[in-house]
């Protein structure tokens, strides 16, 4: 069988998204990966699913088309909103080759998914939200201040700094792992061929909603997860996302790293999620809606 490779697609507009789409069968899950992300950061997560699972890249990042507005004397200026990104996951979504009815979206990727359901509560029967970053606050200046030096790092074309950049934000536990040292040079490169320096700057600033009472529309079961000592996404963004939405639950890892320390729980966490057997339950260890705050 000819391997599945990632296709350009038509988006929103005059652009297009580049999207992978592997497996067959029911469910169908989009995956939305978060900024500076990539497809290959999404990938990890889907281990555990079942069925189609479909990948894609945001407006600046992997081959996808930067989205732009109108600029002065002539120029385009970059819009890196939260509703154009809506638009791209949307785009994507609704393909008929694609026809997610689940999804999960990764820090950014979960924002662009809450824009999402915002406008339309029941686009999707089931949801994650990993690491969310903000809601209708933006985040603080010092995640701010990460972004725009990474992104002044990518418009200078510095690879090895954009590395040790990106490596610099990994728990410091896994710092000294060979994996987790290539993971950042391959990012690096990737981030290298992107255009995703203007959203690096930008989305920072942004908020997925205006009014995150939106969300109590959203009757689905969503999955939020978390984890302790992120500064970037603080636990408390996450607590405050599974309190709004109706049937949420979150499950807060420790510190560590997602993708690192604790790959083959969320791994599991997902799978059973958004694609549960159906004489298994889906784990329940997380803070459902409502319950303590801790």
């Amino acid at each position: 069988m000819t391997p599945r490779v990632p296709v350009l697609v038509p988006g929103p507009g005059d652009g297009q998204v580049e999207i992978l789409v592997t497996g067959r069968g029911e469910p169908s899950s989009l995956f939305v990966h978060g900024l500076a992300g990539s497809i290959a950061t999404t990938r990890p997560y889907a281990g555990a699913v079942r069925g189609r699972r479909t990948f894609m890249h945001l407006a600046g990042h992997g081959r996808t088309s930067p989205m732009l507005r109108p600029g002065g004397a002539g120029h385009p200026a970059s819009d890196w909103s939260y509703a154009a990104l809506a638009a791209q996951v949307r785009a994507v979504a609704d393909r008929e080759e694609v026809a997610a009815t689940r999804a999960l979206g990764i820090s950014m990727g979960a924002g662009a998914l809450c824009a999402v359901v915002a406008d339309e509560p029941d686009r999707f029967d089931r949801l994650v939200l990993v690491l969310p970053a903000a809601l209708d606050s933006p985040r603080d200046d010092t995640a701010a201040r990460r972004f725009a030096t990474l992104g002044h790092l990518v418009d200078q074309g510095d690879v090895a700094g954009v590395s040790a950049h990106l490596l610099a934000e990994q728990p410091a536990s896994a710092r000294a792992r060979p994996d987790v040292q290539t993971w950042c040079d391959q990012q690096a490169r990737q981030l290298m061929t992107s255009v995703a320096a203007g959203a690096l700057r930008t989305v920072p600033h942004e908020v997925p909603l205006t009014d995150r009472s939106r969300l109590r529309a959203v009757d689905v079961p969503v999955l939020v997860i978390a984890q302790e000592g992120d500064p970037t996404h603080p636990v408390r963004t996450a607590r405050e996302l599974a309190q709004v939405l109706p049937t949420a639950t979150l499950e807060v890892l420790p510190a560590g790293g997602i993708i690192w320390e604790h790959r083959a729980r969320v791994r599991a966490l997902v799978g059973q999620f958004l694609s549960p057997s159906p004489t298994s339950a889906v784990p329940s260890l997380g803070v459902p809606h409502g319950g303590p705050d801790g």
